[in-house]
């Protein structure tokens, strides 16, 4: 799990993207294991993830040569493993760098983002050496390049919307599902989303500091009208604190009800979705009563 100081780094840099800090600290746990850094040499370090197939397609000829001679460039992606130690992983990145430095470092996933260093033009940075740089700065740094690569790809969005189904397969590839990301990052945020974290970030939309595109003053602010609503979302089995603040867990409980509904899931409580939640009420309260009847006749029958 994260140290204090690394939640404390990556709610920082949240709140300079206007992300819900939850979630990008629940989607850095599981994309790093909940690891920020190692000790190589006595410094610390990003975790790094070397990848042959890379190296070997950015060499020319004849470093593509010398580098499958020397066991660190294959033209078959998972051909050249990776040590499970980090400072075994350096080594290997340093063997790299003395065939070709910039190529070297292109080849590598840097931080907890897992960004590759290929990436490093499109996400505007002027050499591979200064995102390389970065990454190894902070764990500020590592938060800032992992925005740069979520906000370039439009992922932003899936992370509003709570879609984390969305958001990884696009950022994991189409087989997410495989190694189970959505729900171990919806899993992850749920935990974040509440308790020290959540109560900061309520802090933050009532002194109005928290920059987001969750709506938070919905509702022309009014606190009885926000209560109302997560008083009706809980009964309909959107289980969300009724303390009257439009926040991430009221936006969270109403989209997904907007999901669940199949309207349109933007996070406004509008026209529509304020009609469908009073008709899907009366529906839930005859149900409960049925099965409360039910369970009654099963205690009389034993």
């Amino acid at each position: 799990m994260f140290s204090k100081e690394t939640i404390e780094e990556i709610e920082k840099v949240a709140q300079e993207e206007g992300i819900d800090p939850a979630a990008l600290l629940a989607i850095a746990e599981v994309e790093s294991g909940g690891r920020a850094f190692a000790y190589v040499g006595g410094r610390k370090e990003p975790l790094i993830r070397f990848e042959g197939h890379y190296f070997d397609r950015l060499l020319s000829d004849d470093k593509r040569e010398k580098a499958r001679r020397a066991g660190l460039a294959s033209p078959k992606a998972g051909r050249i493993k990776n040590a499970r130690s980090q400072a075994e992983r350096w080594v290997l990145l340093n063997k790299a760098m003395g065939i070709d430095r910039s190529a070297a470092l292109q080849s590598v996933s840097w931080g907890i983002g897992q960004v590759m260093g290929a990436h490093f033009k499109t996400l505007g940075y002027g050499s591979v050496e200064a995102m390389v740089q970065e990454a190894r700065g902070s764990i500020a740094g590592q938060m800032r390049l992992m925005m740069r690569f979520i906000r370039k790809n439009g992922l932003a969005v899936y992370i509003e919307r709570c879609d984390w189904a969305g958001f990884a397969r696009r950022y994991n590839g189409p087989a997410y599902k495989k190694n189970s990301y959505n729900t171990r990052i919806a899993a992850a945020y749920a935990r974040h989303s509440n308790g020290r974290l959540k109560r900061g970030i309520f802090e933050r939309i009532r002194s109005g500091t928290f920059k987001n595109n969750l709506r938070a003053f919905s509702l022309n602010n009014d606190v009885e009208a926000v209560r109302s609503l997560q008083q009706m979302l809980t009964a309909a089995g959107y289980a969300v604190q009724s303390d009257g603040i439009f926040g991430v867990e009221t936006d969270r409980a109403l989209r997904q009800f907007q999901v669940q509904e199949k309207l349109v899931v933007d996070g406004i409580f509008g026209p529509e979705s304020r009609a469908r939640l009073k008709q899907v009420l009366p529906r839930l309260g005859r149900f409960l009563s049925i099965l409360a009847i039910i369970m009654r006749i099963m205690r009389l029958m034993r």
